[in-house]
């Protein structure tokens, strides 16, 4: 009688689980150039059907790569909560991400945790959840999108107008431009805000809506005298 042999570590390293029915797909990456330099995210999102819904390239500033990779991790969870997504499986050539957020791989950096802590509560509030290792040849799509913002140091991407019942039916700011198709660039978001200096730093007089270990820049102009 021939015993099966027990799957590799490799095999068992890209092994997807069984799933229910009903389940959305995202395909994430996050990288950094020059870790810590300038860093940006993609994200995928796909129907239970296959069809993409949802595209987004995002630049972050200067992180390192696991940060970005676990902002692009973020940034799905936070579409499928904002769009009543209660299935998700998320697609990540990242094996620390992927390890952290299955529990087998301890979150060490102090960078990371507060990261970690916001995407373990996002996923638990999903009906299912599963996040799998994929190889980079399966993640070109995310990893186009996450080059693309770095080099416009800004947000690029698209969304299908396919029949989505998770997906909200306001209109649509499409990315994708008339002719072409390819994603268009949208310059990064600017406030101008007041803040009070003092015990040697800056203290903003109004909310921010920032996320956790998120990085900004910030210029400083003294309001004229009145």
């Amino acid at each position: 009688m021939t015993r099966a042999s027990k799957p590799s570590l490799s095999a068992e390293l890209f092994q997807e689980p069984e799933r229910p029915k009903g389940v959305y797909t995202a395909n994430i990456d996050g990288g950094s150039r020059g870790n810590p330099g300038p860093a940006s995210y993609g994200v995928v999102v796909r129907a239970p059907d296959g069809t993409t819904i949802f595209r987004l390239g995002k630049y972050l500033g200067r992180m390192t790569n696991n940060v970005a990779e676990y902002y692009a991790l973020i940034g799905a969870l936070d579409y499928a909560q904002s769009h009543h997504i209660s299935r998700l499986a998320v697609r990540s050539d990242s094996e620390l991400l992927v390890r952290q957020m299955q529990g087998r791989y301890k979150v060490k950096s102090p960078d990371l945790r507060p990261l970690h802590e916001r995407a373990q509560k996002l996923s638990r509030a999903l009906a299912h959840f599963e996040i799998v290792h994929v190889r980079r040849e399966l993640n070109s799509e995310a990893d186009e999108l996450a080059n693309l913002a770095m080099d416009a140091t800004g947000t690029v991407g698209d969304r299908s107008d396919g029949n989505d019942p998770a997906r909200d039916r306001a209109p649509e700011n499409s990315a994708r431009n008339q002719t072409g198709g390819n994603p268009t660039v949208s310059p990064p978001e600017t406030r101008q805000i007041r803040a009070r200096y003092s015990g040697g730093a800056l203290h903003p007089l109004q909310a921010l809506d920032l996320a956790e270990g998120e990085v900004v820049e910030i210029r400083v102009r003294k309001p004229a005298p009145r």
